[in-house]
């Protein structure tokens, strides 16, 4: 997305914070990342840095997730409700994606954004996804108790790739494999799209944590397979 002159820059409004948004794809930037423009737009209100978002989204990225790993077994056991876990995972996560959404974009329309500042945002989506990550798993052990040691492991690996290769998106060497913007090319991203991942993962947890083991099956050969096509990609590009 590129900025836009803004008609009054002390103060701002949430379409002017959404304007500068980065993607993410159809979900993120059709709910997340407006979600976050109202964010950085009460943010910039109150006066607060772009890092204040960046720590808050942390917080309640890492609250959702241990409280899903913290009550697995008493779901899989049905002590208790699965809705409730998963629905406050969902919301968790889903308002923790929203503040990383927001915080960028406070930081570009404010001009209080900073070399720092990036290093901590980047950190704390590695925490938060390390978190996510092991709340699907603890989830889908406790439902799937014979779930292989190597799976887990291999889920965990490949979820990576995600935040990988958007860290690459934003250099000077940056390219897509798929450049169309049509619609049925940006539904086939959804599977990549991450505010789109974690809505289907509370979904999930909260209707059918015994699929999880599925979930983390899917998105294992979903990223797997785009590691390597990635590096094929990359190879072949730099053959040329």
């Amino acid at each position: 997305m590129h900025s836009a002159t803004l008609a009054d820059p002390a103060r701002p409004s949430v379409a002017d914070f959404h304007r500068v948004n980065r993607g993410g794809g159809l979900f993120s930037e059709s709910v997340s990342q407006w979600l976050g423009a109202v964010f950085a737009l009460v943010a910039q209100r109150l006066g607060l840095r772009p890092t204040a978002l960046t720590i808050a989204n942390l917080v309640l990225g890492l609250a959702a997730s241990v409280t899903v790993v913290a009550l697995a077994d008493e779901v899989a056991a049905g002590t208790v409700p699965a809705w409730v876990v998963g629905l406050a995972a969902l919301v968790g996560w889903q308002v923790a994606y929203s503040l990383d959404c927001a915080d960028g974009q406070l930081a570009r329309v404010t001009k209080t954004g900073s070399a720092a500042g990036a290093r901590v945002d980047v950190l704390c989506d590695v925490a938060a996804q390390i978190a996510l990550v092991a709340a699907l798993s603890a989830t889908a052990v406790a439902q799937r108790p014979a779930t292989p040691t190597w799976l887990v492991a291999l889920f965990a690996g490949t979820w990576m790739v995600n935040l990988v290769t958007s860290v690459m998106q934003s250099g000077p060497n940056a390219a897509s494999m798929v450049t169309s913007t049509s619609l049925p090319v940006r539904l086939v991203k959804l599977v990549r799209d991450y505010g789109a991942v974690i809505f289907v993962a509370g979904l999930v947890l909260a209707f059918a944590p015994a699929l999880t083991f599925w979930v983390i099956v899917a998105f294992t050969v979903v990223n797997g397979g785009f590691l390597l096509a990635s590096i094929a990609f990359s190879a072949r590009a730099s053959l040329r």
